[in-house]
């Protein structure tokens, strides 16, 4: 049209759509946090519930997580010493592959997270014995009562079932991958750099770790003044 070949500009008599309001980010105060651990406490959601906040792992890769990834023992006697850890290295995406090349990242697991997993093992063997010759062993660590893979509104519907009775929380405003936005603000809050954040939660750079987290990233940057207070504070 700048030019005067084309007359009428045809993208003009397009209707573009009314694109949906995006969800609301938010994340849980360590107060909630702890609620929401107590309340899902005994149900079949808490080891999930458990790495999702201790990890940030996001929903998509706990969904594939397999048995073979976790090392719930490390290397003690290594040098240096290898922690017990799980590999996030498989998503449900298409291919099976992490959401990013950074996104494939190892993870050193917490006691908390050692003992929820070990709950989950000997749960699911309790399943598995139970479900008897309807099982299918697909090698998740968070699967079915038959051991198939878990789909998204089931793990939605599950998640707000174990945190019903969580103290100041209301279950039907929350989902599981909300639980990775606290893994985020708790950290930040707790004054872990902005550049380890990105790294545990696999993000290519801290540019995206910003863009995505700017409501759960600490907006406050307090080590230039902290600095300069012990600087001036000794005249």
């Amino acid at each position: 049209m700048a030019r005067d070949k084309v007359k009428r500009n045809v993208v003009a008599l397009c209707s573009v759509p009314q694109g949906k309001a995006g969800r609301p980010s938010k994340a849980l105060t360590l107060v909630q946090a702890e609620s929401v651990l107590k309340a899902a406490e005994g149900s079949r959601m808490y080891a999930y519930i458990v790495l999702s906040l201790l990890t940030g792992a996001r929903t998509e890769e706990l969904r594939a997580l397999t048995w073979d990834h976790e090392d719930l023992q490390g290397d003690p006697d290594a040098n240096p010493s290898v922690p017990p850890h799980l590999a996030v290295w498989r998503s449900v995406r298409a291919g099976g592959d992490t959401k990013t090349r950074k996104s494939r990242r190892t993870l050193a697991l917490s006691r908390r997270c050692l003992d929820a997993l070990q709950r989950q093992r000997e749960q699911q063997e309790r399943e598995r014995q139970a479900a008897g010759a309807k099982w299918q062993e697909n090698g998740l660590v968070f699967a079915s009562k038959v051991g198939t893979p878990l789909d998204p509104s089931h793990v939605r519907r599950d998640f707000r079932n174990a945190i019903r009775d969580a103290q100041g929380i209301d279950p039907s405003q929350w989902t599981p991958r909300e639980l990775r936005h606290s893994f985020v603000s708790l950290l930040s809050d707790n004054g872990i750099p902005l550049e380890e954040i990105s790294r545990l939660v696999g993000h290519s750079s801290t540019a995206v770790t910003e863009a995505v987290y700017r409501k759960q990233i600490r907006p406050v940057l307090q080590a230039g003044a902290v600095a300069m207070d012990q600087i001036f504070g000794e005249q």
